[in-house]
């Protein structure tokens, strides 16, 4: 079928594609994909990797985590990206500040250090081709209007399409006392014309450019709050009322309103409500460019586990949220993982108000609860799982088909899937520098049993071990620039 020698095949698989799911062998060369055949077609490589009883899925695409705000990104990649290999991650997008994608490290950066991001890119691409163990692209936290008018310059000269908005730090300091530890993200304060600048700008790179925001209003947040604490709440389930849902959905009613008066894409970056998904709706009924991400923890940890921010919600939010994502109304899957280096001992302090905010090691247990709560459980198809966690969020970053796709002239980034597989999810499993997850115990049915990074194997769990194994001796990530005014990766 092929007149080149291949790298490798991959045989016996099921392959899952969110055109269904197909037996298929898979032939690499020089880390894309150049055919595909049915089983037995393809018996002749460097590499032959047998996934006979297993599914093979694309590499995830996960748009969210925060490495860097806590420790220097050099250790966090280090660590963090070994978890994501281990998760089945394969593509992954850092949303950060431009002080914390340096080499030297700014613990809380000042106004100086806020700098536009095209004067940070070459340290920080230097960074992930040195230390990453997964391929990465970046958002940009933009909150001054130097970093706004910055972004053509940025999205031209390093491929960085897409920005996000924490709406609940526009009061810079202000807000400190409410989400303690903010100041080492650099959140100084912006308003609503640093916004406009960057929907403009944004809209101005044409696709992919895209703005993200972090809906949750802090003007209103901190009224709820006070109240709770005069009234003795410390319990977890405080953090959800103090920040309640029209919090969410007012943001994303008024700043879609915005990006169809400038004709930018917007990406709600954390979906946790009915409310918010109605407005969702709202807006691309009136012709706005309007995608949703919501989370594995929004989908199956209820508001009394842990606080972060946006709140966990209620059981029956959560049963809303896989409503809306087998709808269609959510576009995408992000962990939002975050690597503070704390055991759980030392952020738990059975106090809601003192506890920190934001539990780590969210990627690894991604791949098993999305099945175990997902697919096993019958809300999801393999087929949408596929679309949401891998397929759509290389569409709407500007990735596609390069990733998320099981298609001739992809990457060939996989992760092999077995549904059978059941284990406890235990600390001794876990790579992220914090060293727990908060779902130790829990049995969960579908772990991914081998990731593949350009027909590389980065990780691989066999039957019987404790922990996935990362067989790489040195980091071979790359940085993923995208195409300004290419909605679709040229290949």
């Amino acid at each position: 079928m092929v007149n080149v020698v291949l790298d490798t095949v991959i045989k016996g698989g099921q392959v899952v594609t969110t055109d269904g799911v197909q037996k298929l062998d898979i032939g690499v060369k020089d880390g894309r994909i150049v055919v595909l055949g049915p089983h037995g077609a393809l018996d002749s490589a460097r590499q032959i990797i047998d996934a006979s009883g297993k599914y093979i899925l694309p590499g995830l695409v996960d748009p969210e985590n925060h490495l860097g705000t806590q420790r220097p990104l050099k250790d966090s990649l280090s660590s963090e990206t070994r978890a994501a290999a281990a998760g089945g991650v394969t593509t992954w997008g850092l949303m950060q500040a431009s002080p914390k994608l340096r080499k030297t490290y700014i613990d809380e950066p000042r106004p100086d250090d806020i700098v536009p991001f095209s004067q940070v890119m070459p340290e920080f691409i230097d960074l992930v081709e040195s230390q990453s163990f997964v391929d990465m692209f970046l958002t940009g936290f933009i909150t001054t209007d130097e970093q706004a008018l910055d972004i053509p310059k940025v999205a031209q000269e390093f491929g960085v399409t897409s920005f996000k908005y924490y709406l609940h730090m526009m009061q810079g300091p202000r807000t400190f006392s409410v989400w303690p530890g903010r100041q080492k993200g650099g959140w100084l304060g912006f308003d609503d014309g640093t916004i406009y600048l960057g929907m403009e700008k944004a809209a101005e790179i044409g696709p992919p450019g895209l703005i993200c925001i972090h809906p949750e209003n802090y003007e209103i947040v901190r009224i709820f709050e006070d109240r709770l604490k005069r009234a003795g709440r410390t319990d977890m389930a405080a953090w959800d009322e103090r920040s309640p849902h029209f919090c969410e959905a007012g943001h994303v009613r008024t700043y879609a309103y915005y990006a169809g008066i400038t004709g930018c894409r917007l990406y709600i970056v954390h979906t946790t409500t009915k409310e918010a998904i109605d407005e969702i709706l709202k807006a691309r009924a009136d012709g706005v460019q309007v995608y949703s991400q919501t989370g594995h923890h929004y989908l199956t940890l209820s508001h009394d586990v842990w606080k972060i921010n946006v709140p966990l919600r209620s059981e029956q939010t959560m049963a809303q949220l896989w409503e809306a994502l087998r709808a269609g109304h959510i576009d995408c899957i992000g962990t939002d993982h975050v690597d503070w280096g704390m055991s759980r001992e030392q952020m738990d302090k059975g106090n809601v108000w003192e506890t920190s905010s934001g539990f780590p090691s969210r990627v690894e247990a991604y791949l098993p609860v999305m099945l175990t709560e997902g697919f096993h459980k019958g809300r999801i198809s393999l087929e949408k799982l596929v679309q949401v966690c891998s397929e759509n969020p290389a569409r709407i970053f500007g990735l596609y088909p390069k990733k998320g796709a099981v298609a001739v002239g992809s990457d060939a980034d996989f992760v092999v899937v077995d549904l059978n597989r059941t284990m406890k999810v235990s600390r001794n499993m876990i790579y992220s520098s914090a060293g727990w997850s908060i779902w130790e115990g829990k049995e969960l049915k579908g772990w991914p049993v081998m990731t593949i990074l350009r027909g590389h194997i980065i990780m691989e769990w066999p039957d019987g071990a404790p922990r996935a194994k990362i067989p790489v001796e040195k980091p071979f990530g790359r940085y993923l620039p995208r195409k300004a005014g290419h909605q679709l990766y040229p290949i």
